[in-house]
């Protein structure tokens, strides 16, 4: 069997394989190509959240790279149900530690406000000391 030259390597049929459908192939692909962007785009700024390329590549492109990635399984698909319970965790993980951060400003403005309030009563009650000892 001959095999044909194609522009695109690695080949789609293998690339098929390893999602569900074509639609799932672009969606991967393109996510993380965004990704690869982000990434390069990010390099000078020192430690960046995104994930470098996870092969060694010819191509500069990062849909070329995000292909050569899923083709070597470095990149897997994952069902929209599984991504959807890991946002809704990493959400409620979010907002309890904005929570945590809004309780100890509260905190920190109760004491703040406690103690101006401590130092008005003082105020006042050596004014009515002065008073009293005046007449």
């Amino acid at each position: 069997m001959a095999t044909e030259d194609t522009m695109m390597n690695p080949r789609i049929e293998s690339l098929m394989k390893r999602t569900a459908s074509k639609f799932g192939l672009v969606t991967l692909s393109a996510r993380r190509a965004r990704e690869i962007n982000s990434y390069f785009n990010q390099l000078g700024e020192g430690l960046g959240t995104m994930v470098p390329p996870q092969v060694s590549s010819t191509s500069r492109k990062p849909l070329s790279i995000s292909f050569e990635e899923i083709a070597a399984d470095k990149i897997l698909s994952v069902p929209l149900s599984v991504y959807e319970e890991l946002e809704a965790e990493l959400d409620e993980e979010l907002l309890d530690t904005v929570a945590d951060d809004v309780v100890s400003e509260l905190e920190a403005e109760v004491v703040a406000e406690v103690t101006a309030v401590e130092v008005v009563a003082e105020v006042v009650v050596d004014e009515v000391i002065a008073e009293a000892s005046a007449e």
